[in-house]
Formats: C-alpha cells, structure tokens, sequence
C-alpha cells in the first residue's frame, strides 16, 4: 500500500473542502467546513479554519500522526497579492502539514478541475475572479477586491442590486418588476424598502445578498425585462474580464479553453451562458468556452499529484473517482 500523499485544498468564501490521496491518486480522506477567505478571517482565522479540517481528513484517511503529507495544494480565496501569497505560505509551512506546501488563489483549482494545464478560469460564486495561463505557463489575473478594483457580479453583486432595482420599482424610479415582490418576501418583509431598512439597522446581514440570484434567474426565465438586464449586465462582465486575460496572454488565435465555474454559471442559465460564448468568440474564435463539471477541489488535488509527479494514471483515477 502507497505511504505517499497529498493533499487539495479548496477554500472559497462560503466553504472549504479538503482531499487526501495517495500518489497512485486514490481518494483517502476528505473534509468540508466553512470558508477560509483570507479577506473574511485575517490570517490567524484561515490557519484555524484550515488546520482543523486537514486534522479531520487525515483521521478519515487513518494516516499516522507522524506521517506528513508530501505536497499540500492550498487555493483559497482572498490570496490575490504577493504578500497576501507569501503570508499564508510561511504560516503554512510553518504548521508542519506537509513536507512541500504550494499556494495558489482557488480560481485556479477551477482551471485544472477542467483537466486543462493553461487557459483561462473564470467564478462566480459569491464574487468574482478569473486568470489565465498560457501554454509556457505565463499566468495573468486581477486584483480582485471588489468594485475597488473594477469586478462586479457574482452572488453579492446581483443580489445587491436587485434589491436595488426593486426598490426603484416601488418608488417609483425604475420599471416595474417582479423582484419588488419576490425579494422581500425572500426576507419575509412587505416591500423592498423594508428590507433595505432591515439591512440598514444590521437586522439583515448584507451577507445574504447571495441568496438572490435564483429569484434573478426565475425572474428572467419568466420574462421579467429588470431581471434580464441584471443577467445581461452580468453576461458582459463576463466577457469583459476573460477576454482582456485572452489579449493579455495574446491567445486571441488559439483554442484556448475558457473555463467557467462557481455557482452561478454552473447552474447553466442559457441566458447567462448563450451571451458569454457568443461574446468570447467574438475575440477568440476557436475558444473552447465550458461550464466545469468536476469540482474544485478536484483541481486543488491534482495540482499537488502534479507537484510531485504523479503517473497520467494516477490523475486519471482521481477525476474517475471524483466525476
């Protein structure tokens, strides 16, 4: 039996997933939690968040206590700076989990999860984020901290203004729509502006403008003209942000993959995704453009089973166990 393993992390803003496996890519432990966001915890929270769960996967893989991982793959949201990088590695490092330990930002997971070593990722989850890899391994990216830094979308961005939109339909300044309804009967409330009240006196925590999209997204299936220019809006964001990546990294005439993931584009919303490819393709014609169907932290694991060299066999075990 292998006595090699390691280890994917993948750290969002809402969850955290780890996966154990040895080096012939056998699934051998695995863990899920809260988020681990940097941004949302500091330093100090993510290792704490971090460390009991890597504890959890390793008793569910029954691995010695005197056993270190050969290689740990963290992709956790909020590491979008060098210092930020270069912060969780030396606590990481430090914490003794394994003998090599890599960092990355988690969109990248979403990008091997896709099976592809180069191309370009982009989430919508809570937030939003993409980068890119070239074939020579040349990567590209964003800051990422918000409508600071030029992103908007994602589960926060939509959720936030339909509340928005409806509270102009009811009073008044904006078209009528159905979201005037739905929204606060979401937070059990009568009218938009008593959810924005609610907010207001923190009686609702701004978090849970990401419970919205779906009354997006229903709302625009049905016909709904506010909710389809939400979906709209959010379609050229995408397209905005993944071909700047493409022109960036000059791959405007390849085949590049264009990955797509995080909850809002998984759930496959023609409306969403008809626009993205057509705009995609507009820049780079032969653009693979896909909804990812392994999850992340798939990707996060096979970046550590690359890391240590790890047989095709044994990556091609691990996305048949995991699919």
């Amino acid at each position: 039996m292998s006595q090699v393993f390691v280890a994917g992390v993948d750290g969002g803003n809402s969850k955290t997933e780890v996966l154990i496996v040895d080096d012939l890519g056998n699934p051998r432990g695995q863990a899920r939690g809260p988020g681990s966001s940097t941004h949302a915890l500091g330093l100090d929270g993510t290792m704490a968040v971090l460390d009991g769960l890597i504890a959890r996967a390793r008793t569910d893989a029954a691995l010695p206590a005197d056993l270190p991982l050969a290689h740990l793959a963290l992709c956790v949201a909020g590491v979008d700076l060098p210092d930020e990088e270069s912060a969780l590695l030396e606590a990481a490092e430090s914490a003794g989990w394994a003998r090599e330990v890599s960092i990355r930002n988690d969109t990248f997971a979403l990008l091997r999860a896709s099976g592809h070593s180069w191309g370009v990722a982009m989430v919508l989850g809570a937030g939003t984020n993409c980068v890119g890899v070239d074939p020579d391994g040349r990567a590209e990216g964003y800051l990422s901290l918000g409508e600071d830094t030029g992103d908007w979308g994602g589960g926060y961005g939509i959720g936030r203004r339909a509340l928005h939109h409806a509270s102009r339909a009811q009073d008044g300044r904006g078209p009528q729509t159905v979201l005037a309804v739905t929204v606060p009967r979401h937070f059990g409330m009568e009218t938009p502006l008593d959810v924005a009240v609610a907010i207001h006196r923190g009686e609702i925590s701004e978090s849970r403008f990401v419970e919205l999209p779906p009354l997006v997204f229903a709302a625009a299936t049905d016909g709904d003209d506010v909710a389809r220019s939400l979906i709209a809006h959010q379609a050229d964001e995408v397209v905005a942000t993944t071909t700047a990546i493409i022109r960036r990294l000059g791959l405007e005439h390849t085949e590049v993959p264009v990955v797509l993931g995080g909850g809002l584009l998984a759930a496959n919303l023609a409306l969403l995704l008809d626009p993205i490819v057509t705009g995609v393709r507009s820049v780079a014609p032969a653009a693979e453009v896909g909804v990812v169907t392994s999850p992340p932290i798939v990707g996060a694991t096979l970046l550590a089973l690359d890391a240590i060299g790890a047989a095709p066999s044994a990556i091609d075990r691990l996305v048949t166990a995991r699919r």
